[in-house]
């Protein structure tokens, strides 16, 4: 070991929350170091967010072109994957970080490569990747852990050898299979079976439950079915995989169902859940159990500690990357008004230094044909929170907007209306382009915006956001 160098704030790992703390320390006036034993910049920007949208953008595109009148002949043939897939290329830089690198550099953040662990109260040890040694970093302030999630892969008889994708083959994969089975009916496996649909491979998606993504309101799973079931793919609910079987190293591989089935494919994706990446940072060594998820308080300070935040995934609040980057400058400040001494304003609910939208207002949009849109609470968690709730409901193709978006417009949009507080608890829309609507919806529902104010938000003709008016008439009633 060499002699321990001292920052006020040890981040571990790069990804856009990690970054995102950095930048916001920095902002305050300490200094950082950033540790990441792979790429600067994180599953997002070269695995998931930024790879999976570049392969979704064209096939929906197209999907919605052909739904335009004096268009759709023109756009009838396949799409051209060489292009798609150099596109998706160009977005994660080809997976190297440079760029992300030099930004760090830009804002005085130090950056150690190699593998970081707490080795006691506010220190990391760093292992260079390179054989040469561990380099020993101490925090005047802060550590916090920002090493996001992993993705979780089942025990079945078989698998290990059977080489699965998990998101991050399915994003970043050369070429296409001719046969690909997706397991899993939450956001990635409906999001990938949309892209390679789309590609020409012959999908079939598998999920144990009743529908596909089961935490957004029910209709939503039922209008994406529909969606991928009419562009060709196989949605089968309700089954689960038993076991897995691939032929030789690279054959084809089969999908044992628990009811015997068999289903042959050329790959086969396992979209199962994701697990924290804290097995192996040193948790042990300041008393918390080694692969946990960390419990925080609302500036994302870990229970328990005054200096260990976790911040992003592994604190499973809101797995979502736009959620970790807010956490993420909630946690920045944070720490930057503790280090100086500064009261924090743990009284205001919204204040600067309170992770509140964490319950109240998650947006999250899923990138499939039509778009999943939602914001807050659905009608099944706003009733079980105890609130005294209506459902509103209408019908998106029946506004203006939708008609001149596409022929055969189909979607809907539900408000969750508080009827104490007369606000509204949450939002939810599906349908083509949908995911414009939701920032409307989002500041809504941070907001407390009152039903009533919201009758003067006045909707632009003819656009699909008079859809808001609609949901308003309908909860006034005539």
């Amino acid at each position: 070991m060499t002699e321990a160098i001292e920052y006020d704030v040890v981040v571990l790992g790069a990804g856009p929350v990690g970054e995102n703390v950095a930048d916001r320390v920095r902002a305050a006036g300490l200094s950082a170091a950033i540790v990441e034993s792979e790429l600067v910049g994180g599953e997002c920007s070269y695995w998931a967010c930024m790879p999976s949208k570049a392969l979704l953008r064209p096939v929906i595109a197209r999907a919605e072109a052909r739904r335009v009148p004096g268009l759709s002949p023109s756009v009838q043939g396949p799409l051209d994957v060489p292009a798609v897939l150099a596109h998706r290329d160009d977005f994660t830089s080809h997976w190297h970080d440079d760029g992300q690198v030099a930004w760090l550099d830009s804002i005085g953040v130090i950056l150690h490569r190699g593998q970081g662990r707490l080795d006691g109260k506010k220190r990391v040890t760093v292992t260079d990747p390179e054989g040469g040694g561990v380099q020993v970093l101490t925090a005047r302030h802060a550590v916090a852990v920002c090493t996001g999630t992993s993705a979780v892969v089942p025990d079945l008889p078989g698998l290990a050898g059977a080489k699965p994708w998990t998101s991050r083959e399915a994003t970043s994969s050369p070429g296409v299979p001719d046969r690909l089975v997706v397991v899993g009916g939450g956001v990635v496996g409906v999001e990938m079976a949309t892209a390679y649909q789309g590609f020409g491979a012959a999908v079939t998606l598998l999920v144990r439950g009743d529908g596909l993504l089961p935490r957004m309101e029910p209709f939503v799973g039922e209008l994406v079915t529909e969606s991928l079931t009419e562009a060709g793919a196989s949605v089968r609910t309700g089954v689960s995989v038993a076991s897995v079987e691939r032929t030789g190293g690279s054959g084809p591989v089969t999908a044992v169902l628990d009811n015997g089935e068999r289903i042959e494919a050329d790959e086969i994706l396992f979209a199962t859940g994701r697990a924290p990446r804290t097995q192996d940072i040193g948790l042990d060594s300041v008393g918390l159990k080694p692969g946990s998820w960390l419990t925080v308080d609302d500036s994302c300070r870990v229970e328990g500690s005054d200096w260990l935040y976790a911040v992003g995934d592994v604190n499973h609040r809101a797995l979502l990357t736009h959620q970790g980057k807010y956490q993420a400058r909630i946690a920045g400040a944070a720490i930057g008004a503790r280090a100086q001494h500064v009261p924090l304003l743990e009284s205001d609910r919204w204040g600067a230094h309170a992770a509140t939208a964490d319950h109240a207002a998650v947006p999250q949009v899923v990138f499939t044909d039509p778009e999943a849109a939602s914001v807050g609470l659905t009608l099944q968690e706003a009733e079980r929170a105890g609130h005294r709730v209506r459902a509103v409901d209408y019908d998106i193709a029946d506004v203006a907007g939708a008609g001149l978006y596409a022929d055969g417009y189909r979607g809907r949009a539900r408000m969750i209306v508080d009827l104490d507080s007369e606000i509204l608890r949450g939002v939810t829309f599906v349908g083509p382009g949908v995911g414009e609507l939701l920032h409307s919806a989002t500041v809504a529902v941070a907001g407390e915006v009152p039903i009533e104010r919201l009758w003067h938000a006045v909707p632009s003709y003819p656009t699909i956001s008079e859809i808001w008016l609609r949901l308003l008439e309908t909860y006034r009633g005539p």
